[in-house]
């Protein structure tokens, strides 16, 4: 193996390593998560167990991570068919939201910044929104204006909606049979 070999080794190492890395710390990769429905959650983010590469990501956006004794992230990138959620479509989430506390729901561009509207509405919290007679949630995202609990989604081609569960008492020892159930997400009106 000769001088050249040894360098296109390297450097093909090196740009491989780089590629793993940086889809590791994007945000997009699944370690030590736990998926309910259309919903993911990555239960030991905030603790001292937190792997590596969540710290990194959290380091690389500024971000923290709720801590498993305050409460649970529940992010949603896809509906409950599996499909990316789409802005300009009607989203409809519905059912129970665990027992805790207090939570909020917000739904973010796919880079999860806040989507400008000029309602100014970001989200829902627990204690705001209209709850159907059987304890329940119904909540619908369009990019225009809707009775009953709307969030505006300003026809953002990506979107993701965050459920953050505040004092809950949700765990997940065997990750499947204690899991809770979460509200579904369903799009119709797509163009």
């Amino acid at each position: 193996m000769g001088p050249f070999s040894t360098l296109v080794s390297f450097l093909v190492a090196a740009v491989t390593a780089l590629v793993l890395t940086w889809f590791a710390v994007s945000g997009l990769s699944d370690f030590d998560t736990v998926r309910i429905g259309a919903w993911t959650a990555a239960p030991r983010h905030g603790t001292a167990e937190a792997d590596p590469y969540a710290r990194a990501t959290y380091a690389r956006f500024g971000t923290l991570p709720v801590s498993l004794a305050d409460g649970l992230v529940f992010i949603a990138r896809r509906d409950s068919a599996g499909n990316p959620l789409d802005g300009r479509c009607t989203i409809r989430i519905t059912g129970r939201v665990p027992q805790s506390r207090v939570w909020t729901l917000t739904v973010t561009d796919d880079k999860g910044a806040l989507i400008d509207n000029p309602a100014g509405r970001y989200g829902f919290t627990s204690t705001e929104l209209v709850w159907e007679s059987d304890g329940s949630i119904d909540i619908v995202a369009a990019p225009r204006a809707r009775a009953g609990n709307w969030l505006p989604t300003g026809a953002a081609t990506g979107v993701l909606f965050v459920l953050r569960l505040y004092d809950t008492q949700i765990g997940f020892a065997s990750r499947t049979s204690d899991a809770p159930l979460l509200p579904a997400i369903r799009q119709s009106d797509c163009p």
